[in-house]
């Protein structure tokens, strides 16, 4: 069953740095299956108090493959950037079978 990611990054404290992440992050998404549906498109509020940033959405096969990527030694330099340049949300969502 396909698993998302899903992020709000919420406020850029450092926008070089975050552009940095940005660069690195998609090459590790590739290499373990990745694959973005959603990368920061305008998102318009439609009901609730929800008041998202940029909105990333990323389709991995299975919740399995989706951890072992946000836990991987590859994603782990560019986790720590977005964490230093953003206050960022983020979902682990399983998908429908």
């Amino acid at each position: 069953m396909a698993a998302y990611l899903i992020a709000d990054v919420v406020e850029m404290t450092d926008p070089a740095g975050f552009q940095e992440y940005t660069r690195r992050v998609a090459k590790t998404v590739e290499q373990y299956g990745g694959k973005y549906l959603v990368r920061g498109g305008v998102a318009k509020k439609a009901e609730g108090i929800w008041d998202p940033g940029r909105v990333v959405v990323i389709e991995f096969e299975t919740m399995e493959h989706l951890k072992k990527w946000y836990h991987s030694k590859e994603y782990s330099g560019p986790m720590k950037l977005r964490q230093q340049s953003a206050s960022t949300n983020v979902l682990f969502v399983e998908g429908v079978s």
